[in-house]
């Protein structure tokens, strides 16, 4: 069962392993100490249950850790090698766009612009970031807590296939 390692590894190097998922110490606080989970169904519904509770200071954290996208994401831990291959799609052509994008939706959210990016293509990443900067600040949030639940579903799988 693929959830045997993570159950098995003592409470911080477990949290270490998680924070690749989601920055947020309070999420892999919670989701450590939700242990030990039966499969990786049980894992992710702890998994939502520790996002739906983070407060937006929280949320921050996590985004905090995620490159802009179309940045040429460097370094060799895990996270860093998760989001090179999640924005694959991304083509040398878009960068310049992307990047302006990306400054635009910064000055108005305050953060950076969060997609789950496995599968899109540069330009389907593009015109997303182009139609949430037209939401209000609270829609906004919504869509960037659903992306990152899907960021975090996706990661918690690669997570319990590599340890």
């Amino acid at each position: 069962m693929p959830t045997d390692r993570l159950n098995a590894l003592v409470s911080d190097e477990a949290r270490a392993e998680l924070l690749a998922c989601c920055a947020s110490g309070r999420w892999a606080d919670a989701v450590v100490a939700g242990r030990p989970y039966a499969d990786l169904e049980a894992l992710r519904a702890a998994s939502a249950r520790a996002l739906a509770d983070l407060d937006w200071a929280d949320v921050e954290e996590a985004l905090a850790a995620h490159p802009r996208i179309g940045d040429r994401v460097r370094g060799g831990d895990r996270e860093s090698g998760w989001s090179r291959r999640e924005q694959s799609g991304v083509d040398d052509d878009l960068r310049d766009a992307l990047a302006e994008g990306n400054r635009a939706y910064e000055e108005r959210f305050g953060h950076v612009f969060l997609i789950c990016a496995s599968g899109l293509s540069g330009a389907a990443m593009l015109d997303a970031l182009r139609a949430r900067l037209g939401n209000d600040e609270r829609a906004e949030r919504a869509v960037v807590r659903g992306e990152l639940a899907k960021i975090v579903d996706l990661r918690l799988a690669k997570l319990v296939g590599e340890i």
